[in-house]
This record gives structure tokens, C-alpha cells and sequence, in this order.
């Protein structure tokens, strides 16, 4: 993932997101792409969800270091692919205080009409947002 984020959101490690062992539980971190993703939405949007209805088709993280309660992270965010009826987001986690890397991944999001049960093209609207 490029250095250059399109969009960067900061947060503090709860002592809830933690497990017995100490560190940032691993099923969190996908929470922590989802606040970053929605947090970014409402910033280039003003609205608190996306224009075009959305699934998650497939998320992934690789975890390279723990995170412990009280540590400040940075979640950077890039569109990484867009395609017909989906995009994929690529997230980096990384410690605020020094860059350390902390876990990546990626979730492919796809347009879909739920009535239909079926995926759809992009909205326009929606597709403008990503590539800017």
C-alpha cells in the first residue's frame, strides 16, 4: 500500500478491543477498517452511509505486530481497484507515535441490489467519489 493515503483516521485502542492475552483481538481489527471506511464516507459525503448500497464480498487482514490497550493507531486508507459493480479498499494500521506497522488488509465492496438479490454497476456518483 502506497504511503500516500487517500485518507487517514486516527483512534485509541479500547480496553475491550483487547483479549486475555493482552494485544488488540484479531476479529477488532476488521472493526477498525470499518470505522476508517465509514468515518471517510461521511467526510467526502456528509451523509453517514454510502450512496450506493454495498456489500462486503471479501475481507482480509495480515497482522505484523500487537496493539495494546491505550495505543493511539493510525488507519490509512486507499482505493486500491475499481471495477463494474465493485471496489476494493486497502487498509494500513500503523502505531501513530511511530509509524510502526501494526496489520494491512483489504475488503472488496460490491454494489448490490437486495430487492433483486444481485449485484449491480456502480452508480455513477458513487464511482466519481472513488476516483477523486
Amino acid at each position: 500500500m502506497p504511503t500516500d493515503a487517500a485518507y487517514r483516521h486516527r483512534l485509541s485502542v479500547r480496553f475491550r478491543d483487547c483479549d486475555a492475552m493482552g494485544h488488540v483481538n484479531h476479529a477488532v481489527y476488521f472493526t477498525y477498517f470499518e470505522q476508517c471506511r465509514l468515518t471517510c464516507w461521511r467526510e467526502v459525503t456528509g451523509t453517514p452511509s454510502p450512496h450506493a448500497r454495498v456489500i462486503i464480498a471479501r475481507a482480509e487482514c495480515d497482522y505484523r505486530s500487537p496493539a495494546h490497550f491505550g495505543d493511539e493507531l493510525e488507519v490509512r486508507l486507499t482505493v486500491a481497484a475499481i471495477g463494474r459493480a465493485s471496489f476494493t479498499l486497502a487498509y494500513e494500521i500503523v502505531q501513530a507515535a511511530d509509524a510502526r506497522l501494526v496489520a494491512v488488509g483489504q475488503t472488496v465492496m460490491v454494489s448490490y441490489d437486495y430487492e433483486a438479490g444481485t449485484s449491480i454497476p456502480l452508480p455513477d456518483v458513487a464511482r466519481a467519489l472513488l476516483t477523486r
